[in-house]
């Protein structure tokens, strides 16, 4: 994996034993010598520190910095104020199929931190320099920056205990000093549990990663990889760019059409999404939840009787929570929501529960 990009905490997580895997063209780590369940579990329980340098991070800069974000990403960044955070979508304007999902930070009318997925960084700043208006610059500072995810139910003290703000409501943010550095504090997260992101530059990221820890020993925090990181996000539903969600599927089609402003005169496949809005899309994304023991897999067919094929498992685990099977799959609209269907795995159909995601009730948005 020497030509992957690495973190600037690589050196730490080799010390603590982490396993790696390629993920965005990053060498990031995957588990710890505790293992997915541990640190799964650490999370829902107590506190848990990831290494998620290998998001993207944007800024668009200048006069009317922020009224060109809401013209070309889906949701309408008027609806928040400076300090706050939104999901949004970057859209095809042709297809409407969604080119990345990230969150935007609004710090000013003149500046808007965006943090994409680690692979579609390059395209979603590609499409946003082309677009954007003179004045008004698109910068890539994916590599200059590092991301610190503590989540789970004891997060404000382990970030209390080292002066940074917390307490803020969900989906802000603050800037704090940290090491003669500023650090952005978000309330924001992919688990599902309270919890906080921190931006912070290379520079003081291992100083940073150190008293994370240190602060977090007494509440029994562990460093999780990116494995715990999609089982958290599994049962809370969230879609993973690439494979429940992709430039082959519209918002609307992958149940995040709620960070569409519809209302908004443009945003990028404004008019394909109204019309297919208005029809109502051919397939949706829904949950599958196992009546047994099987576990689903990506790629796995799914069939609504034996002779009657819907699609395939977009996304499937082992729910460390639920103790079972969890999936997502992508399945016609016509199909009934709370459908049982079955899932060939290795040519055994396993029989599973279609629900609405999420799989269990998030904390993220608890005082």
């Amino acid at each position: 994996m020497s030509d992957l990009l690495r973190s600037p905490l690589h050196d730490r997580h080799e010390a603590l034993g982490a396993k790696f895997a390629a993920f965005g063209g990053w060498s990031m780590p995957l588990e710890y010598p505790s293992g997915v369940v541990k640190e799964h579990t650490a999370v829902r329980e107590s506190v848990g520190i990831f290494d998620v340098s290998h998001l993207g991070k944007a800024v668009v800069a200048g006069p009317g910095a922020a009224d060109f974000v809401n013209r070309t990403l889906s949701n309408d960044l008027g609806r928040i104020a400076p300090g706050q955070a939104q999901y949004t979508l970057c859209c095809d304007d042709e297809t409407g199929g969604i080119v990345d999902d990230l969150i935007a930070y609004l710090h000013s009318d003149e500046r808007v931190l965006l943090v994409p997925n680690a692979a579609n960084t390059a395209e979603v700043v590609r499409r946003l320099q082309a677009a954007a208006p003179d004045g008004v610059t698109v910068t890539d500072e994916h590599r200059d920056h590092a991301v610190l995810a503590v989540q789970g139910t004891k997060s404000d003290e382990v970030l209390a205990k080292l002066g940074l703000p917390v307490g803020h409501d969900y989906m802000s943010f603050a800037v704090a000093p940290f090491e003669g550095a500023d650090v952005v504090v978000c309330r924001t997260g992919y688990t599902g549990e309270r919890g906080y992101e921190l931006i912070a530059p290379n520079a003081v990221a291992v100083a940073l990663w150190d008293a994370l820890l240190e602060a977090g020993a007494e509440f029994d925090m562990l460093p999780c990889g990116l494995g715990a990181r999609d089982t958290l996000r599994t049962e809370m539903g969230y879609p993973l760019h690439g494979q429940d969600i992709s430039l082959d599927v519209t918002p609307s089609e992958g149940r995040v059409g709620w960070a569409v402003g519809w209302k908004k005169d443009d945003f990028w496949g404004r008019e394909v999404l109204l019309a297919e809005r208005e029809a109502g899309p051919k397939r949706i994304l829904r949950g599958l939840v196992a009546t047994g023991r099987g576990i689903p897999r990506p790629h796995m067919s799914v069939s609504l009787t034996p002779d009657v094929l819907l699609g395939e498992v977009t996304s499937g685990t082992f729910s460390p929570t639920l103790r079972k099977g969890i999936g997502l799959a992508l399945v016609p609209s016509f199909v009934n929501p709370e459908a049982e269907v079955g899932v060939d795995i290795r040519g055994r159909r396993e029989i599973f529960q279609l629900v609405k995601p999420p799989f269990l009730d998030p904390s993220v948005r608890e005082a």
